[in-house]
């Protein structure tokens, strides 16, 4: 069985990954979802992964990065025992990239754009367009009382490694996802890693639309191992 370390995105919150870690837990796994300092204009990017890498311990993880944890999640492998990667729409760093360049260096907004004209919704960024669209009601109304203000400051700072871990990577691409639609997805993949997405269904918040989708198909790779 696999002990499975979820980062969440923007805000931090644990609580966002908390649909998905009962179900590899019912499934004898162990599931461990990590708060992350995120409005502390102090915590950096070392201290956001200190924190994971305290919840890991000395167990070999499967390190899940969704989002801006994707950001935190190479600096995690770098320091813990780690047997797979995987990013769950996500933002896929290059090797000393700022968080906040990884838009314009990446085209993100230009795909996002593209994508909301193709699919008659707004372009203009708004939480339930772009995150809740897809999320049950009553969960998306929980999520309110877990938000969470991102501070900038991780984001200003280059993200310090020197190589993905040698270990199997996966990415995970939601095909409901408006914020980084799966097209984009599917290039950023190919263009930093060299490997081809996964799609299920759901939009950017995944792990609250379709959490037994995701848990599925993390219990189904880590038996493959």
């Amino acid at each position: 069985m696999s002990t499975f370390a979820f980062i969440p995105g923007a805000g931090g919150a644990a609580w966002y990954w908390h649909r998905v870690t009962p179900l590899l837990d019912a499934a004898g796994h162990r599931a461990i979802a990590v708060d992350l300092p995120a409005d502390d204009d102090d915590a950096g990017l070392d201290d956001y992964a200190d924190r994971v890498v305290e919840a890991i311990g000395k167990r070999k993880a499967v390190v899940v990065a969704q989002s801006l944890g994707g950001f935190t999640a190479p600096l995690v492998c770098a320091r813990a025992p780690v047997e797979a990667l995987v990013f769950v729409n996500a933002m896929i760093p290059m090797p000393g990239e700022k968080a906040e360049d990884w838009g314009d260096n990446t085209g993100a907004g230009t795909a996002r754009a593209a994508a909301a004209r193709k699919g008659g919704y707004p372009a203009e960024f708004d939480d339930q367009t772009y995150f809740f669209h897809d999320v049950p009601k009553k969960v998306a109304k929980e999520a309110e009382a877990h938000d969470r203000e991102q501070s900038g400051h991780m984001m200003e700072e280059p993200c310090r490694f020197k190589s993905w871990p040698r270990v199997p990577i996966h990415v995970i691409a939601g095909r409901d996802d408006r914020l980084f639609p799966v097209d984009f997805q599917r290039r950023v993949a190919r263009e930093r890693l060299g490997i081809e997405i996964v799609e299920i269904r759901g939009g950017h918040l995944v792990s609250l639309s379709n959490p037994k989708g995701l848990a599925k198909w993390l219990i189904a790779a880590s038996q493959e191992k």
